[in-house]
Order: structure tokens, then C-alpha cells, then sequence
């Protein structure tokens, strides 16, 4: 989605823009890349619990919340930039359409007359 904005927001004339697209996509693909680390983290540490340290264990819990007060101020950056993905797609819809390549003309096979000879 952010890739797809992003291409969207460079081809878009500058009267369906917003100045702060630009920066808002960017906190969103850093909050992103954030997330996919500290994602990555958990995985470890779920992996390191000790064995039977499950979903409801006080150890699990404890790991869990720590996990997301970690990622909260990452999810606030979603909650308040992410609406310029919906906002430039709308944008994207209400643009022009680039003008179609001309069309070129139908080729005709033309009779060289190679095959005419001797009639």
C-alpha cells in the first residue's frame, strides 16, 4: 500500500496534492519498518520464554506487554498519518487520466506481386 501511494503521489499533478503527503507516507514506511523489527524481536523472545510459558502465563504476559508499549508509539503513527494512503487514492481516482498512445494505423498487407508473374 505504501509502495502503491507513493508511485501514485509522483504522478499526480500538484492541485490534487497535499505538501505533507510526502512526509506522512514517509513516518508510515519508517513506523512500518519499526514494527517489522520489533515483530522480529518478539518472535525471539516468544522463543526464548521457558518452556510452559504460555498465552496467560504471568512470564508470557509480562513479555507481551512490554512487546506493546514498545510498538504503541509506532501504531499511534498509523492511527494518525495513515488515512493520506485512503487520501491520495482518492486523489489518484479524481486525476485526469493520462492521454491514451496515439493509435497507429491498421498495417495492410500489400501485394508485391511476386506471385503475379507470367500470368
Amino acid at each position: 500500500m505504501l509502495a502503491t501511494a507513493r508511485l501514485q503521489l509522483q504522478h499526480l499533478p500538484a492541485h490534487l496534492t497535499r505538501d505533507s503527503w510526502p512526509g506522512q507516507l514517509t513516518i508510515l514506511e519508517e513506523a512500518l519498518s519499526h514494527l517489522d523489527a520489533l515483530d522480529a524481536r518478539w518472535q525471539e523472545t516468544r522463543a526464548q520464554l521457558p518452556e510452559g510459558t504460555g498465552p496467560g502465563s504471568a512470564a508470557y504476559v509480562d513479555a507481551l506487554d512490554e512487546h506493546h508499549a514498545e510498538c504503541w508509539s509506532y501504531l499511534d503513527d498509523w492511527a494518525c498519518h495513515g488515512r493520506v494512503i485512503l487520501d491520495i487514492q482518492a486523489a489518484a481516482r479524481r486525476a485526469p487520466s493520462r492521454p491514451k498512445r496515439p493509435q497507429l494505423p491498421a498495417l495492410t498487407s500489400r501485394r508485391s506481386g511476386h506471385g503475379a508473374r507470367g500470368r
